[in-house]
């Protein structure tokens, strides 16, 4: 059992009960992030690690390579869901999600984008039920294709230090005494989906746009 199983075990549990499952709606939950072993560990890539801990805690396999994205397929409260990892690289993330909500036909409206945030402090979320790219070429790229009407979960990453280019910040990894933070991060940005999935995205704001170090 993974630590995202153990510390999500009730939620997984209830993803198993399928005669209870609702399939008339689709959701597609995308992690951004740059595709590769080096840029894994990256501050750009906290959407990757997002839906990776997600999958992780809900046993779903996501190693298909589908319309230029990593996809696995599951349930998650009680809804069917389609999680996805673009592989375009960062700026045409959008080529990917694109694809998929056509492929899976997924209204913009369901499809849920977690990405990193340079304009929130490291350990903040916030969730928007719509919105502008805010200066983030991913994002910029899937409103190339979906329009603006689409949640996204914002997990901050912070400014870079003193005169470092934002581009070189953003592809340094977190460090070491990152970690607890992060995984505090990864774990409620969690539980933003699920309250997302479970109830809406108005719920999902007010229940956990906040800071994590002021707890």
């Amino acid at each position: 059992m993974t630590f995202w199983q153990k510390l999500f075990g009730r939620q997984l549990d209830l993803a198993d009960e399928s005669d209870e499952m609702n399939d008339a709606t689709r959701f597609l939950i995308v992690g951004l992030g740059n595709p590769g072993r080096k840029y894994r560990g990256n501050r750009h890539n906290i959407g990757f690690m997002t839906v990776d801990a997600l999958a992780a805690a809900y046993n779903i396999q996501s190693s298909k390579v589908q319309n230029k994205a990593i996809v696995g397929n599951g349930r998650i409260q009680n809804q069917s869901v389609i999680i996805a990892k673009p592989q375009t690289y960062m700026n045409s993330s959008g080529d990917a999600v694109g694809l998929l909500a056509r492929y899976y036909k997924v209204p913009p409206d369901n499809v849920l984008v977690v990405y990193d945030e340079l304009d929130l402090p490291f350990g903040t979320i916030r969730l928007r039920e719509k919105g502008g790219a805010g200066g983030h070429n991913g994002m910029k790229s899937i409103i190339n294709h979906l329009g603006n009407d689409f949640p996204r979960v914002r997990l901050g990453i912070d400014r870079p230090p003193g005169q470092m280019p934002a581009a070189a910040y953003v592809l340094q990894d977190f460090g070491k005494n990152d970690k607890p933070l992060l995984d505090d991060v990864l774990a409620e940005a969690i539980r933003a989906i699920e309250t997302y999935l479970r109830d809406d995205i108005q719920l999902a704001m007010s229940r956990h746009n906040r800071s994590l170090i002021d707890d």
